[in-house]
């Protein structure tokens, strides 16, 4: 067996050589017997030599010696952690080695860092439809860094193909990847996805793993063309959907356009929740600065891929300081006998626990509402927050979200705030131009996975890079500080009676709604208008567009039962659609109506836009939930500037109408039959659910804290509660 050996030799010229490996004599006590290979090093031409040690044969390998312990704990390095439970170290890694060179792989390949790729490929995700491209530059970056590329399979959820939503296997997918992720022998893993639910799923697992991992998503799509205007997904399928609904367009219009919304691979070319949590993983340190915004099918992805590749095996490696490390230079390494043995792990490696502080999930809530981000991406850093056990400093919460949009204005001009697509933030000079904009805002302080702060990665950047003037082409969408496209909160929590705080210590409450989105400011301002109540989807498919409906132009759709619990998954109904006798145009009887205020305990897709108050908490699902009596003809009330949502409707009645309906639940749940088919709620019997369902049912949280689980949070289901109720 041989074991190439990293020394410093003297050359017969008396120049000083190097050898270009990391890997270290096995232990003490071998046997030597070196065999010098001349080469030049390509930087400086001097000698190199590559130095063969050959192990004795009656000499076993340390991995192999009974009498010396494994490494364990955060010791353990390459194929030495995880090991499976024999009851014999030794064993597990003696059996490990034996399976794993059925690949072909040799001890010294395997004695490298191994970097693991999480692979998030599908046929039915064609967010992530260059993922092998990625994972293939991924790993060439880590080569190129000296590691070893292993890549792996986790679940890979699209907004379109998970029924009922996606979102409701965002915490079965953050379990996945977190149980993947420690289970295998990685020392670092580098996480490739792109589509909404995926990055944070992701994310939510790392930092529970809290192995080494940076972030590298798939890249938004380019945009299409229709009608000589370009398009895209998913606001312009909305707009266009909503046109073919009040008659503005036909059939076959509707049809065409349905072939340009999504020209390429790559996640939906405008602000939604994709592109919004790339964003915030720029933000938050998780992925390089230039990592968001590359074209899922350009080149520069590509190399962000490399690049990515390159950063997770040097963090592992200890190199991650600063930029001019190089892989080559050993000269910390170097063995002076055959005594001296060195863990390929890294002293101080970059792991998520220790990376993200509070000051980095400030930075990302004020990209947040600068980018007039998605209203989903409040619930998932929520969630990602609650993942963390060591957060120092006040809670993050909602009123965290909102007082920080109180002084941050809108800066970037992209759907469905604005006009532009992802592609024109990228030509503007991406995440960092807007980083560049926001400093004034951001904690500079704030570390990121180069191993650099940000205010040195900005610094770095502006060095190297010019910035793209404002007039060098007409869809230039960043906009200076000083002239914001809006000038704070595009993104704002709602507080009153209709979303209460919740009793005791769990805190709670509130709805969000993203103002800069409205399509029509009076909506709210100040506005109050009578409720139009749809008990749950079904109901609002069946009565939406029923000419009986009483409804006009001033009322305010409430859909409930779409909360976490009531309907798993919380769903993207919130954007109810206009009942189509108001939205058809006036030449055709209608009344040409484009915005409604509309309210419900659910989400809606951070692609759209409009007057949509979300995220009502309690959830209608919830025995106290004030959402949950609301009737047809009552007066809700509506104020943007003071934060207000108020049910118009006196205490004592609000109490009379939820005593009625626990006890109505209360008799159902007990099996005292009812109205219908006398069948409860699920959320009000979970424990009578099977599976992956009846475990969301049982465990969820609501909004405010990120509708993960109660158990999966850093402080465990103690720390929550139980949460599951019911009988």
């Amino acid at each position: 067996m041989v074991w190439l050996v990293l020394m410093r030799v003297i050359a017969r010229s008396s120049q000083p050589c190097f050898l270009h490996s990391r890997h270290t004599a096995p232990g003490s006590g071998m046997k030597w017997s070196p065999r010098y290979h001349p080469a030049a090093e390509p930087r400086t031409g001097a000698p190199v030599f590559l130095v063969e040690v050959e192990v004795g044969a009656h000499i076993a390998y340390t991995d192999y010696d009974l009498t010396r312990p494994l490494p364990s704990g955060a010791a353990a390095y390459g194929l030495r952690q995880s090991l499976p439970g024999y009851g014999d170290p030794h064993f597990a890694l003696f059996l490990r080695k034996a399976f794993i060179k059925a690949l072909g792989f040799s001890e010294a390949s395997l004695s490298r860092p191994i970097v693991g790729i999480v692979n998030t490929y599908s046929a039915f995700n064609p967010c992530h439809a260059n993922a092998p491209q990625l994972v293939d530059a991924v790993k060439r970056g880590v080569h190129l860094a000296g590691g070893l590329a292993m890549e792996f399979p986790t679940i890979s959820v699209h907004e379109s193909f998970a029924s009922p939503t996606s979102m409701f296997l965002r915490n079965l997918m953050s379990m996945d990847t977190e149980e993947m992720v420690r289970a295998q022998p990685v020392d670092s893993v580098v996480l490739v996805g792109g589509c909404d639910k995926t990055v944070p799923a992701q994310l939510m697992g790392a930092i529970s793993a809290d192995k080494p991992a940076v972030h590298l998503v798939t890249g938004p799509m380019m945009p299409g063309s229709h009608g000589g205007k370009r398009v895209g997904a998913c606001t312009d399928c909305r707009s266009h959907w909503a046109a073919y609904r009040a008659g503005a367009i036909d059939v076959e219009d509707i049809a065409a356009v349905n072939d340009e919304l999504a020209p390429t691979a790559g996640t939906c070319g405008v602000m939604g929740t994709a592109s919004t949590m790339a964003c915030i993983l720029v933000a938050l340190g998780m992925m390089p600065l230039n990592g968001a915004t590359p074209p899922a099918v350009s080149a520069a992805r590509l190399r962000v891929a490399e690049e990515t590749g390159r950063l997770a095996a040097t963090t592992l490696l200890g190199r991650t300081v600063a930029e001019n490390n190089n892989i080559n230079n050993d000269s910390n390494n170097d063995i002076t006998s055959p005594d001296t043995t060195t863990s390929s792990s890294s002293a101080n490696p970059l792991r998520p626990q220790s990376l993200l502080t509070r000051q980095s999930f400030l930075n990302a809530i004020t990209v947040l509402q600068a980018t007039g981000g998605s209203t989903n991406a409040i619930v998932h850093l929520m969630a990602i927050i609650g993942r963390h056990p060591s957060l120092t400093g006040p809670r993050i919460t909602l009123d965290t979200v909102d007082a920080i949009g109180r002084t941050t204005p809108l800066l970037v001009d992209l759907k469905p705030s604005g006009d532009n697509y992802m592609l024109d933030l990228h030509r503007s000079g991406g995440m960092p131009a807007l980083l560049h904009e926001l400093r004034p805002l951001l904690h500079l302080d704030a570390t990121t996975v180069t191993g650099r702060n940000l205010g040195q990665e900005l610094d770095l950047h502006m060095a190297r890079q010019t910035p793209v003037p404002r007039d060098a082409f007409a869809e230039h969408c960043i906009h200076p500080l000083d002239d914001p496209i809006y000038p704070s909160s595009s993104l704002v929590v709602l507080k009153g009676n209709l979303c209460p705080a919740a009793g005791g210590g769990g805190g709670g409450g509130g709805a969000v709604m993203k103002a800069s989105a409205s399509k029509n400011r009076r909506l709210i301002t100040k506005f109050t208008g009578r409720a139009v109540v749809f008990t749950s989807p079904a109901d609002l498919a069946a009565r939406i567009d029923s000419p009986d409906l009483d409804v006009d132009g001033d009322s305010v759709l409430v859909l409930q039962g779409i909360g976490p619990k009531g309907n798993p998954g919380m769903p993207e109904s919130g954007l109810i659609p206009i009942p189509r006798k108001l939205s058809k145009r006036k030449e055709e009887g209608g009344m040409g109506v484009t915005d409604m205020l509309r309210i419900s305990d659910g989400r809606m897709s951070g692609t759209a836009g409009g007057s949509v108050v979300l995220h009502v908490s309690p959830e209608a699902a919830d025995l106290d939930s004030v959402l949950g009596v609301v009737q047809d003809g009552d007066l809700i009330y509506c104020d943007v500037e003071s934060r207000v949502l108020r049910l118009e409707v006196e205490d004592g009645e609000i109490r009379r109408r939820q005593t009625e309906r626990r006890e109505r639940l209360q008799k159902l749940a007990g099996g005292g039959g009812g109205d219908g088919d006398g069948k409860p709620p699920e959320w009000m019997v979970p424990k009578r659910i099977r599976g992956y369902r009846g475990l969301f049912i049982r465990e969820v949280l609501q909004a405010e804290e990120g509708c993960d689980f109660a158990f999966l949070r850093a402080a465990g289901p103690a720390g929550s509660g139980d949460q599951s109720g019911g009988i």
